[in-house]
């Protein structure tokens, strides 16, 4: 049986892959148009085996943040993690918001267990990633900043300024961030508390 892709599948930004011989719905191709979202036909076989989404990380940057990006990419693969690259895929200039809601979203979906966002200063991408709700993103600048965004804030999506770190620097920075957990006990309520807040504001 033929897949069907419709504007529910259509992400933000970046691209699709969908199965060999999928029907895209036209009112989904003029969306994705629109979005500038690239649809991939994959064979069915390659889209099974993609990472689980706890060893996925969605991986997006503005054009800012594009040449530290395509940096990083080894570091995922080396800890054993996918990366989904949801663009930009050049230095074409491209609005930080879009990027950080697709990866975002699809951290928020559970389709990625955490995300990652490279902008310029990695505080527009972190205002706007934090819009969404279930997602605690954390602009970090150092060991110590990543270590506690995990241990203390569980957060789930890093944001990175490109213009203001050294790829050395930041590749310390997002190793830290992947490699430490979150604490638990009383830091636990405190976030629960964050979530709290989201639920209030979110009716």
């Amino acid at each position: 049986m033929r897949s069907v892709i419709t504007n529910q599948d259509i992400p933000s930004s970046g691209e699709l892959r969908v199965p060999t011989g999928a029907l895209v719905t036209p009112a989904a191709r003029e969306l994705a148009a629109e979005r500038g979202v690239k649809i991939v036909e994959v064979p069915a076989g390659e889209l099974s085996g993609l990472a689980p989404p706890a060893r996925t990380v969605a991986l997006g940057a503005d054009h800012g943040g594009f040449r530290l990006k395509e940096a990083l990419k080894p570091v995922f693969a080396e800890l054993g993690l996918e990366a989904r690259d949801l663009g930009a895929h050049d230095e074409n200039p491209v609005d930080y918001p879009d990027i950080a809601l697709a990866v975002a979203e699809l951290v928020a979906a559970g389709k990625a267990l955490r995300g990652v966002i490279l902008d310029g200063a990695g505080i527009g991408s972190a205002m706007a990633a934090n819009k969404v709700p279930g997602v605690r993103a954390a602009l970090c600048y150092d060991k110590a900043s990543a270590r506690n965004a995990r241990e203390h804030n569980d957060s789930n999506i890093l944001t990175l300024g490109a213009r203001l770190l050294t790829p050395t620097q930041a590749e310390e920075v997002l190793r830290t961030w992947l490699a430490t957990p979150f604490a638990g006990g009383r830091h636990a309520a405190r976030v629960q508390k964050i979530a709290a807040i989201e639920k209030k504001y979110s009716k």
